[in-house]
């Protein structure tokens, strides 16, 4: 669940982008999963979604490195794009369930971002590096 006020619009880096809509102090929690609103699949569960719907979760969601679980947040936090040096991220010698906070001062309409690589297992899929009928988790 984002914790800040965002705006989905057109990203130079892929698509539509997650805005700041007010300035984002260094330090300001950004997200972190909300029970009852985000949702969690078990890969059993993904597995068992109609075809139609594992594309578009797949799309939207995040693997958890450590579960292989299915994040799927129920808001625009989905359209955080990737960048290797990003403006969100996790504090180090963060604790499950984990908080994501702005790394730096972000400014109003600036592209919110985040480094795939940290939590998503899906990351090489997303990333194209590899073939779009990968498993999940890119693995395989």
């Amino acid at each position: 669940m984002l914790l800040i006020p965002t705006k989905v619009g057109p990203s130079r880096i892929h698509g539509s982008g997650l805005f700041a809509a007010e300035v984002i102090p260094r330090g300001t929690p950004i997200w972190r999963f909300q029970f009852g609103f985000d949702h969690v699949f078990s890969p059993i569960e993904f597995a068992s979604l109609p075809r139609l719907a594992r594309e578009h979760t797949r799309w939207y969601c995040f693997v958890s490195h450590r579960s292989g679980d299915v994040i799927l947040s129920g808001d625009h936090a989905c359209f955080l794009n990737h960048a290797s040096i990003p403006n969100t991220g996790t504090p180090r010698g963060a604790t499950e369930p984990v908080t994501t906070v702005a790394l730096r001062d972000i400014a109003v309409g600036e592209e919110i971002t985040c480094n795939y690589w940290e939590y998503d297992a899906d990351t090489p899929w997303k990333l194209g590096l590899v073939p779009p009928d990968s498993p999940l988790g890119g693995r395989g």
